[in-house]
């Protein structure tokens, strides 16, 4: 069974994400990039970024600033949101049973992937961080996702584009390739990706094939 990582993997939103959260945090004090936030932070849960970027800041943020970030990223997705390029096609190509293991929060992951056309690939198997206890780098949404799936986590293969995506898919006993197909992809990335476990780097979806994945 093939588990794909969400955003930056079937969706292109890194780059639209963080650059609200980029915006909203240098407005609060904390001047930060949005490629800054990618390459330090990305494959956790939303909250978890949050709170990692406030202890460096030394303070909280104002109230409600993270809820600002979520509303003004809903709105955006409705129209600026695409899919990775070619990830539809490489989908279709690709047998066997798929799902979905995201950091995302439920409502938006689900929303996310039916805006880009992505959902029928994978429903009902779309799960979410906020379902389990721990989010990424821990196994815990890989081990939900193959639990609902009734597949040992052995007999799974997960797609990734971020580091601590990487470390928990391996923590949760499954093969992991590197994905750097999405928008935010920068010199380096898949560098990461291999320091943090990935078997393989791929650059674009054209390569995820079944023989490919199956030689992980």
């Amino acid at each position: 069974m093939i588990i794909f990582d969400c955003d930056g993997v079937l969706v292109d939103s890194e780059i639209l994400s963080n650059a609200i959260d980029a915006e909203l945090m240098t407005t609060a004090g904390w001047p930060i990039t949005a490629a800054e936030i990618i390459r330090g932070h990305i494959g956790q849960p939303k909250a978890v970024i949050w709170d990692q970027i406030a202890a460096l800041r030394g303070a909280p943020w104002p109230e409600g600033l993270i809820q600002e970030a979520d509303a003004l990223l809903l709105a955006r997705m409705e129209t600026e949101l695409q899919p990775v390029e070619g990830i539809r096609a490489a989908l279709e190509r690709l047998p066997g049973r798929k799902a979905v293991a995201s950091s995302s929060a439920l409502p938006k992951l689900r929303r996310s992937l039916e805006i880009c056309g992505l959902s029928d690939f994978f429903a009902p198997h779309i799960y979410s961080a906020s379902q389990v206890a721990r989010g990424k780098p821990f196994p815990d949404v890989f081990l939900f996702a193959a639990s609902q799936c009734g597949v040992d986590p052995a007999d799974c293969v997960v797609v990734e584009d971020s580091a601590a995506g990487v470390k928990a898919a391996l923590a949760a006993g499954m093969r992991v390739a590197g994905l750097t197909a999405g928008r935010h992809s920068w010199p380096g990335h898949g560098d990461q990706l291999l320091a943090a476990g990935a078997a393989r780097i791929f650059t674009r979806t054209s390569e995820l094939t079944e023989a490919a994945l199956r030689a992980l």
